[in-house]
Formats: structure tokens, sequence, C-alpha cells
């Protein structure tokens, strides 16, 4: 759904401060909810579905449950249990297929160390899966993505142009050696945020999704009041995305993103705008993390980083500014 129209539906909804034990609601646009349990505790609730985005009905399911377990990494915590919201058209696709989604959910919470617990399914005009997935945190350890301060330098776990090699295997140019990296990229955890967690030296913390790099960004810089540096030539972007794009592989909702935020971006001279236009909104399914870090801890950051993934360039690629004229300023 574009920024704009969920902002307009959800301005009659925000939970405020009601509730004196919700610590996180949806007032701040974080990744999840957190309740205090009371005892130097929170529960962690957040949910994540949507229709197929590749052709596999196995690694749909894979993608589904990693996209919904990765809200309650991206705030610190640890998932502890899952159910599972399937729409189906029996009709149409039968029930093989929908046990193949179920059985890649599995797998993915079997990774993640929790129970696919049970869920609940309707026939539906076409198929939709995701996940509801509770979690836990020490609440010394939550991080939300509206307490950045300025100074703090910016990493991001993952590589972003998976919308676009997703837009170019629905649209049946994806070559077979692209769809392997695809799925394994769509398909790993963010587990490393709970290390990340536990480090005060992390500031803010949110996972990259449907808004894309730029958009997740402007949640983190406006809710913690301030402005974000972006140096475009040190963002890890995917080369095979960089090939689809040549062939205009953009999905519908790079230019959604792309027209609900652009008078809050500013690029410098030297900056390749034409193809940052497309990359920084290019909406990605189960992104990396977007940290914010104080720059004494970068490096005990990067160890964690690079010990998780020895192939990330865990380097940063822009840090968090006072407010300005434009709130994300892009640098060569």
């Amino acid at each position: 759904m574009a920024p704009a129209a969920l902002e307009s539906i959800l301005q009659d909804s925000r939970t405020g401060a009601a509730v004196s034990s919700l610590l996180v609601g949806n007032d701040s646009s974080d990744d999840a909810a957190v309740y205090d349990l009371g005892d130097g505790t929170g529960l962690i609730s957040t949910t994540d579905f949507f229709t197929p985005i590749v052709d596999d009905a196995y690694y749909f399911g894979k993608i589904a449950a990693a996209n919904a377990i990765s809200d309650v990494y991206a705030m610190g915590g640890s998932p502890m249990l899952a159910l599972a919201l399937l729409a189906w058209p029996l009709e149409k696709l039968g029930t093989n297929l929908a046990r193949e989604v179920l059985r890649g959910a599995r797998d993915i919470c079997a990774e993640a160390g929790i129970p696919l617990a049970g869920g609940h399914s309707i026939d539906g005009v076409e198929p939709v899966f995701g996940l509801a997935v509770n979690g836990r945190i020490n609440l010394n350890n939550l991080k939300r993505n509206n307490s950045a301060q300025a100074g703090d330098l910016l990493l991001l776990t993952k590589p972003i142009g998976v919308g676009i090699l997703s837009t170019a295997q629905k649209r049946g140019a994806l070559e077979a050696e692209h769809e392997e990296m695809l799925y394994r990229q769509l398909s790993t955890l963010n587990s490393v945020g709970e290390k990340l967690g536990k480090l005060t030296g992390v500031h803010a913390m949110t996972d990259v999704t449907g808004f894309g790099l730029l958009g997740h960004l402007i949640e983190m810089a406006a809710g913690s009041g301030h402005g974000a540096t972006l140096h475009y030539a040190k963002i890890p972007i995917l080369a095979e995305a960089r090939t689809y794009l040549k062939d205009r592989m953009v999905p519908d909702a790079t230019y959604r993103n792309w027209n609900a935020y652009q008078s809050k971006v500013s690029f410098a001279p030297g900056v390749n705008v034409m193809e940052a236009f497309s990359m920084l909104p290019d909406p990605q399914t189960n992104g990396g993390l977007l940290v914010a870090v104080a720059p004494a801890d970068l490096e005990e950051v990067q160890a964690i980083l690079t010990a998780a993934d020895p192939s990330l360039d865990a380097m940063p690629i822009g840090h968090i500014t006072a407010a300005g004229e434009k709130l994300i300023a892009v640098m060569p």
C-alpha cells in the first residue's frame, strides 16, 4: 500500500498513550507493537502477509515467514511462536500448493527456533500468506525506529534491489542463474538483529521493506527529529538489479513510494539520479536491517555483521544529521 494511502487510513486510529503498558503502538510507524509485561521484559507482536512475489510455492512460504519474523528482530528481540494466515483459492489451485507454502513457512520457523503453532485459513479469491509472530525482549535492549541520534552512522545488512529482480521474474525475464540468488536473499533471516539489540551504542533499528530504503530512512530520521545524509556510492546494490533496471523492470510500488516522499529528498551533483530514482524507493521484501549506531561503537557492530555474513561490506552508508530544509540529502 502506498505510504500516503496508509497514512490516510490510520489518521483516526493511532493508539497514542491510551494504554500505559503499550510501549510501542502504531503512533510511531515502528516495526512491531511492544507490551510491557511488568518484569523488565516485553511482548513483541507483529503480523505481515502478501500475495506471491515468486513463482515457487515452497519459497513463497519461506519468504513470507522470514519477512514476518523480521519485525521481531528489528526491535532487537527474539521470536517465540508464529501463527499462519492463509487465504487460498481452492478451486483454482487445490491443496497441494498450499501445503508447500506451509512447508516453507515451517522450515523458516524451525530455522528461527520457533513453532508454527496454528493459524487461520479461508477460501479466498487469490493466494495470500503470512504470519502473526510473537517475540520477547529485555526492555533494556528494545530498539525503535525513532530513537536515532545526530551523528549516528547508518549501516545496512543486505543489498537492495530485490523488488526489481522480483518484477523481472513476474515478467518472465529473470535468468535462471539469478533465481537462486533472489530466493536466498528473500528468505534469509535477519536474526543478527537480536545480537545488535544488546548493544547500547545501537540507537535505532528498522527493517527495510515495502517503502524501500529511502522510505524507511525517512521514517527513522523524521521520527527521531533529525535529518540524514546518504552516500549513494556506498549503498550495497545487487549487481543483477542494475542489469534488469536497464530494461525498466521496475515495480509499480516504486513509483508510488517516490511520489509519496520526493519532496523530502535532495540530490547532490554527481549522483546517478536516474538510477537512484528506481533504487532508493525499490520495495524490499524481507530486506536488511537499517541500523543507526554511535561512531564509537561502529567496530563492534561491524564485527557482529561480518561474523553473521562474511560477504557483507559492513561500511557506513550515511549518517544522521540535524534537520534541514530537506529531510534526506543524497550525496555521491
